[in-house]
């Protein structure tokens, strides 16, 4: 997985030569490539032509800018979709609520602007009263909505437990609309 590199390195030629040589002697599967940015179009447009067959990108909820950037160009190449991030860094989950501040230094939205904070916890808090059916979980939910589109062949989910592990791949069998 070329990995949110720059398109100054993406472009070089003899690194996707020297790729394509390991996949061509099987120490390599396939390649692919993570975007950085649902607005790098220029690695999304160039994936089939440097040999990868998958791209990863941000999708989620809160963040639909692929529909917008990148859908096109990977239904166009036949490529994979992996989306990343589908519980939005955890704003889908349900376990953050607008106006309960930050927990301390370890709390990984310390260092964000307040406002985006408060703007993406609202955001989810109307998402889930509207959108998530009564009884379903919200991180459920956030990761069969993602599954939902077309394009998207897969989720890259975080799990840190079974009751996680199994939460998420319940998630395949919701009939999200």
């Amino acid at each position: 997985m070329f990995h949110s590199g720059s398109d100054e390195v993406f472009d070089r030629d003899d690194l996707w030569a020297m790729l394509n040589e390991r996949v061509r002697q099987g120490k390599i599967r396939h390649l692919g490539i993570a975007l950085g940015s649902s607005d790098n179009l220029h690695q999304a447009q160039c994936a089939t032509q440097v040999g990868a067959t998958v791209v990863q990108l941000t999708y989620n909820r809160l963040n639909r800018d692929a529909e917008r950037r990148v859908f096109a160009s990977s239904d166009e190449q036949d490529l994979g979709v992996l989306a990343r991030e589908p519980l939005a860094n955890g704003y889908l989950t349900g376990r953050y609520r607008p106006g309960a501040g930050v927990t301390g230094s370890r709390d990984w939205r310390a260092g964000m602007d307040e406002q985006e904070v408060a703007r993406r916890l609202d955001a989810a808090e109307r998402i889930q009263a509207t959108e998530v059916p009564p009884g379903t979980s919200m991180a459920r939910w956030a990761l069969g909505w993602c599954l939902r589109h077309p394009t998207v062949d897969a989720v890259v989910t975080g799990v840190k437990s079974v009751e996680q592990l199994e939460s998420s791949a319940a998630a395949t069998d919701l009939a999200v609309t």
